[in-house]
């Protein structure tokens, strides 16, 4: 099992900017790709970006220019900086880990909230 934990979420006005972070424990040491998605109400979850062991990123159209993911795979962490943020960002956000055996771990979530 893995556990995820995430933090830094809240309240930012638009065009702010919010720090979430994630770490993993428990069985970790066969993790490959750690990433974010969100969660807006009344939609369905999406992929935020990830970023495979090796460094390899994916950011969804939505966010490239504006968000940028980055890992420790020493520290087991995985961030994610969050720039001019729009009220369309607002969502719950959930740190999220793939194995290379395909097995999916999921944190709880943080809410980021951008509004005025």
């Amino acid at each position: 099992q893995v556990q995820l934990v995430e933090s830094g979420g809240g309240l930012v006005q638009p065009g702010g900017s919010l720090r979430l972070s994630c770490a993993a424990s428990g069985s970790i040491g066969s993790i490959n790709a750690m990433g974010w998605y969100r969660q807006a109400p009344g939609k369905e979850r999406e992929l935020v970006a990830s970023i495979t062991r090796g460094g390899i990123t994916n950011y969804a159209d939505s966010v490239k220019g504006r968000f940028t993911i980055s890992r420790d795979n020493a520290k087991n962490t995985v961030s994610l900086q969050m720039d001019s943020l729009k009220p369309d960002d607002t969502a719950v956000y959930y740190c999220h880990a793939r194995k290379y055996s395909d097995m999916r771990y999921w944190g709880k979530g943080t809410l980021v909230t951008v509004s005025s």
